[in-house]
């Protein structure tokens, strides 16, 4: 850790020195929220967001807070280590192109439904007219594709000797439509109570025993394992562009964690609701993702178990200027050397908004929660995709 801020309701813990004032503000908006339970965690990644700042950990009583967990609902990482220790580049750039025929990127969809059986049961969905039953067949087409933004697909090789593949991805339009959807009906609510939580920080909560949170925890869930169904689906089909274009391609188990949900967790004796937006479980033993920007390292990590952290840990690097700051600010051809050696997908200026340029230091970011993960692989970039 590495302050602690004690002008507010409840005090903030952060591990990081130098957090941007928009984010400090909705920090410090959080920490004089009435349903906090001990303190507000900071994750040394984090940077302004909506009501929110990304890199924060929550805990409340007897509320749920909509979002505190964000539009891209259980967005997370997977990644699994193949049993290839060397790759030429050739072969990598045919690998890349196949990944490109069979993953959509950006707002693209697939043109036909995928097949029900991969997607999330939702039987036990009792909420009238949720919103994933109306978005079902949507989503079908969305399962198995990439999303934009931070999003990607990356080949890397680790300091263990091997090739591993990692994949950053969510809910896509399925998890937008929930949290908007529930985000809204708090507003709806908090101004009929006339809550002492203000409107202009973006923070409306839903008491955890009315039907609207029992609803919104039903389908925020829902959204999750739809995130982790969309991770696996586009898993099964890198590896298979890496099984046609390789000899003896086999792979480890896949890691998976999310790091935008609420989770009922018992923290210092008390069953809490642990908000988690923008940060991991770091709970003792958990086998966690930390990537880097493109072009950067990116790290298998294992929880320490910190309690002041809520168990928590950075879910990347964190954005140290926003888009357009970056298209305007980055120069092309400095954010391309950095990428020497790397397939990459910099072209232009407007791919610097996802430049490394445009993140913070992963080095100084892995330093900062030492007492949060230790490092079990280092990956350096081989190959990305971007959203």
């Amino acid at each position: 850790m590495k302050q602690v801020i004690s002008t507010e309701k409840r005090p903030i813990k952060l591990w990081l020195d130098d957090i941007e004032d928009g984010a400090l503000d909705q920090t410090k908006n959080l920490a004089n929220l009435p349903f906090i339970f001990k303190h507000i965690a900071i994750m040394p990644d984090s940077h302004q967001g909506y009501g929110m700042p990304i890199g924060g950990v929550m805990a409340t009583e007897g509320v749920v807070v909509p979002n505190a967990v964000g539009v891209d609902i259980g967005c997370g990482m997977c990644a699994v280590k193949t049993s290839l220790t060397e790759i030429d580049t050739e072969t990598l750039k045919k690998i890349m192109g196949e990944i490109r025929k069979v993953i959509p990127l950006g707002f693209g969809h697939h043109k036909e439904m995928q097949s029900d059986n991969l997607m999330p049961d939702f039987t036990n969905i009792k909420t009238d007219k949720p919103t994933i039953y109306k978005e079902f067949d949507s989503a079908r087409k969305q399962l198995g594709t990439l999303g934009g933004g931070n999003h990607f697909i990356e080949i890397q090789k680790g300091d263990d000797g091997h090739i591993w593949i990692m994949i950053h991805s969510g809910s896509r339009n399925l998890g937008f439509k929930v949290a908007k959807h529930y985000n809204d009906i708090a507003k709806e609510l908090n101004a009929k109570w006339l809550s002492s939580v203000l409107k202009k920080v973006d923070l409306a909560f839903l008491p955890i025993k009315t039907k609207e949170a029992k609803a919104y925890m039903r389908e925020m869930n829902y959204c999750v394992e739809f995130a982790l169904a969309n991770r696996k689906l586009m898993m099964e089909r890198v590896k298979d562009c890496f099984a046609g274009k390789t000899k003896g391609f086999i792979c480890d188990d896949m890691i998976n964690i999310a790091h935008n949900y609420a989770v009922f967790e018992n923290h210092f004796g008390k069953n809490v609701l642990i908000h988690r937006k923008g940060a991991t479980l770091a709970r003792e033993g958990t086998i966690g993702i930390i990537p880097g920007s493109q072009g950067t390292k990116s790290y298998i990590v294992e929880g320490l178990g910190n309690k002041d952290s809520f168990e928590s840990c950075s879910h990347g690097a964190g954005r140290k200027m926003g888009r357009k700051d970056a298209e305007r600010t980055l120069d092309l051809a400095e954010e391309q050397k950095k990428l020497e050696g790397i397939i990459h997908s910099v072209r232009g200026v407007k791919d610097l908004d996802e430049a490394s340029g445009a993140y913070k230091d992963i080095s100084v970011v892995m330093d900062n929660q030492k007492d949060l993960v230790k490092i079990l692989v280092e990956l350096s970039p081989l190959a990305v995709i971007k959203g």
